[in-house]
Parts: structure tokens; sequence; C-alpha cells
């Protein structure tokens, strides 16, 4: 894990209140993997905590990290209104990723879930799968994004709250209206689609792999604020307990209690 400052190479505003920003930082981005999320610390010194904010993109040869984010604070508003130029400092890679042997994949995202689904998309197709070989179903609320990436990549499905693009209702409801299959689920979204996924995944037999998204402090597993309940004894807080910001975000679903 490593605090550097990184150069802000491009921000754009993608719909509502979601923006994708690029930064360039090498030497994080050399050490970063799919499901693994940065740190980002605003620039106004009365906050201290940082931003956890998953990792969307990375340019290895390039050395850039794009993260795409919903603004739902000061800190995050602040982000929003910077420029080409201007600097951040990040703190990562931090936590566990997801384990990308599947050969026959599903990425389920909702929400601001969706983000982290691309870099593993991408991932996973550079390891050899074809669009055949990953079935992505995104969630949204009502308009889209980051569709077309999906669609250079992977075979896509959509669903929506409000029915206004997709198959209305939600991506475990898409999953089954297509009957698409697959030898691992990859998930991250709110609690209630990660609850639903676990129990699909316990009734189906395929195996999952959800991200969990927790309010955070320190970020780096110190303070305890984001701890989760296990179904297996911690080795570091000797209880059913994990952090989700280092011994996470992603879990297999039979690990975790939601």
């Amino acid at each position: 894990m490593k605090k550097i400052k990184a150069q802000i190479i491009n921000q754009k505003h993608l719909i509502e209140d979601i923006y994708s920003m690029y930064l360039r930082c090498p030497a994080l981005v050399a050490e970063a993997h799919s499901g693994q999320f940065v740190n980002i610390y605003t620039n106004d010194n009365s906050r201290l905590l940082p931003r956890p904010i998953s990792i969307c993109e990375l340019d290895k040869e390039e050395g850039i990290l794009r993260i795409v984010y919903r603004t739902a604070g000061e800190g995050t508003r602040q982000f929003s209104e910077l420029s080409e130029g201007d600097t951040l400092e990040i703190t990562g890679p931090v936590g566990n990723g997801y384990e990308t042997d599947s050969k026959k994949a599903i990425l389920m995202g909702g929400g601001i879930g969706i983000p982290p689904m691309l870099c593993l998309a991408k991932e996973l197709a550079a390891k050899g799968l074809q669009k055949e070989d990953i079935s992505v179903i995104l969630g949204y609320r009502n308009d889209t994004f980051l569709l077309e990436e999906f669609e250079e990549i992977a075979t896509v499905y959509i669903s929506s709250d409000s029915g206004n693009v997709g198959l209305k209702g939600n991506v475990l409801d898409a999953l089954k209206h297509y009957n698409i299959t697959g030898d691992m689920i990859y998930a991250c979204g709110p609690k209630p689609m990660l609850r639903a996924i676990q129990q699909y995944s316990k009734e189906s037999g395929v195996r999952a792999q959800i991200s969990l998204e927790e309010r955070m402090a320190c970020g780096i597993g110190a303070c305890l604020a984001c701890v989760t309940k296990t179904t297996e004894v911690d080795e570091h807080s000797q209880v059913k307990n994990k952090r989700i910001c280092v011994d996470g975000p992603v879990f297999y679903a039979e690990e975790v209690e939601l």
C-alpha cells in the first residue's frame, strides 16, 4: 500500500451525480487489480479522512488509474470540481480483490457497484475469455453509464428499477429471465442485492464472490469501523468478524453473514 500524489489526466461528468476521473499514479497501478479500491484525500485540510473509491480501470502500461464515483457528500463534491492538472493524495491499492480463475463468468453490478465490474471484465478478457464467456448484468436506477465499454468485451444484460432501460427489476431477475449460466458469480452493489445473490449461490450451487460496500474511517484496517460478521473465527480479532477494508472488500458469499 502506497500513499502518493496523483495528477488528474481527465475528468468527465457522465450522468446525474456520476463522474469519471483518470489519474496518473504508476507505482500504485503496478500493484493493483480488480476488486481493490483506493483511499482518496480531499485537498481540504479540515477533512482528515479519505474517501474509499473502487477501481474502475487500470492502464498498466501508462500507469493510469480510472475511478467512477458518485457525489454523495462534501468530499466527493470537491473531487467533482477538479480538472486536468490538479492533484490528489491517494493511498492504495487497498484490500483483497477478485480471484479471476473462472472459465465462464457472470458479473453482476448494481448502481455504483457497476464501475469495478469493468476492471474485472477487462482482466478476464486479458486472460483469454471471449465475449460469450463473460456475461455482465448491469442494474441501473434510470439512465445507463459505461454501457458501451462493457459491450466491447462482454455479453451485456440490463435491468433497471424504473424499467426505463432493460428489464424492469434487479440483476437477479435478469439472471433468471435470460437464463444466464456460468461457473462463478462476481458481484458488487448494495447489501440487499448481495444478500439475494448470496441466497441464490447457496440454492444453485454456483459460487459467488461479492464485494461489500461499507462506510469506512481509516480505510487501512486500524480502526475496526467497517467490520462484517463472518461464518468463521478471524485470526486477527479471534471473533467472527472481518475488516471489510483489508480482509475484503471481496469475500466468497459463504464466508460472510449479510
